[in-house]
C-alpha cells in the first residue's frame, strides 16, 4: 500500500500519478516499466516517488486495487439485483459486465491484458493469490444462496466449486487477454464456458445439440 505520506497529498496530486502510473503500465509490462517514466510524467521529483511508495511494485499493486475497486463499483447494479436471479443468468451477467467493463476502461484492460500476458511471472501470481481468495468467497457465498433456492445441485462441495469457478475466471480471462486486445462485445467464449457450467460433461437429452450456448 502507499505510505501515509501519498494519502495526505492534495486529491489532485494523487490523481496525476495514479494517472502517469496507468499510462505507463498500460503502455509497458510490468518488467519493462520504468519509474522514472512516471515520475516524469506526473511532474514530481523521483525521491518523491520513494515518500509514497516503497518500489514499483507497490504503486503497481495499488493501481491492481483500484482496478479491482473499480470494477466491482461496476458490477455493483447486477450484484444488487442477485436475490431476483436465477444463479446462472447472474452468473452470466455478471461475465457480460465484466467484459463491457474492459471495453470501457482501455488503459486499465490493457494493464489486464500485459498482466495476463506475463501469467508466469512472480508478480502475476502475487497478485492472483490476493484475489483468488476474494473471488473463493464469493462464489461460496452465491453458491450456497443458489442450493438454497433449488437451483444448484445440493451434493456439490461448494468449496471446491468455488475454487473451480474461480480457476475457470482466470483461464477465461488467459483466453480473452490472449491477443493484444479482443472484442468485449463476443461472448462467444463466455456462452461456451457458461454451457459446461450449467450442463456439465455427461451427455443428456437436456444438452442435446446445443453444444456451445446456454
Amino acid at each position: 500500500m502507499p505510505t501515509s505520506t501519498f494519502f495526505n497529498l492534495p486529491q489532485q496530486k494523487k490523481e496525476r500519478i495514479i494517472d502517469a502510473a496507468l499510462d505507463e503500465f498500460s503502455e509497458s509490462s510490468y518488467h519493462q516499466a520504468r519509474v522514472s517514466n512516471i515520475v516524469d510524467n506526473a511532474g514530481i521529483a523521483k525521491g518523491s516517488f520513494y515518500q509514497y511508495f516503497n518500489n514499483k511494485k507497490e504503486i503497481f499493486k495499488y493501481i491492481i486495487d483500484i482496478m479491482g475497486e473499480k470494477k466491482l463499483k461496476y458490477l455493483d447494479e447486477v450484484i444488487k439485483k442477485q436475490p431476483e436471479m436465477d444463479f446462472f443468468d447472474f452468473l452470466e451477467e455478471l461475465y457480460k459486465n465484466g467484459l463491457e467493463f474492459a471495453k470501457d476502461n482501455p488503459r486499465l484492460n490493457k494493464i489486464g491484458n500485459k498482466l495476463f500476458s506475463d501469467s508466469n511471472s512472480e508478480i502475476f501470481d502475487e497478485i492472483m493469490d490476493i484475489n483468488e481468495n476474494k473471488s473463493i468467497d464469493f462464489y461460496e457465498n452465491i453458491l450456497s444462496k443458489g442450493i438454497k433456492n433449488g437451483e444448484i445441485d445440493p451434493k456439490i462441495d461448494v468449496e471446491v466449486t468455488a475454487h473451480l469457478l474461480t480457476k475457470i475466471n482466470i483461464f477465461i480471462g488467459e483466453l480473452l487477454y490472449k491477443e493484444s486486445e479482443f472484442n468485449a462485445d463476443d461472448m462467444e467464449i463466455v456462452q461456451k464456458v457458461l454451457y459446461i457450467i450449467k450442463n456439465g460433461l455427461e451427455l443428456n437429452q437436456k444438452g442435446g445439440d446445443n453444444i456451445g450456448t446456454t
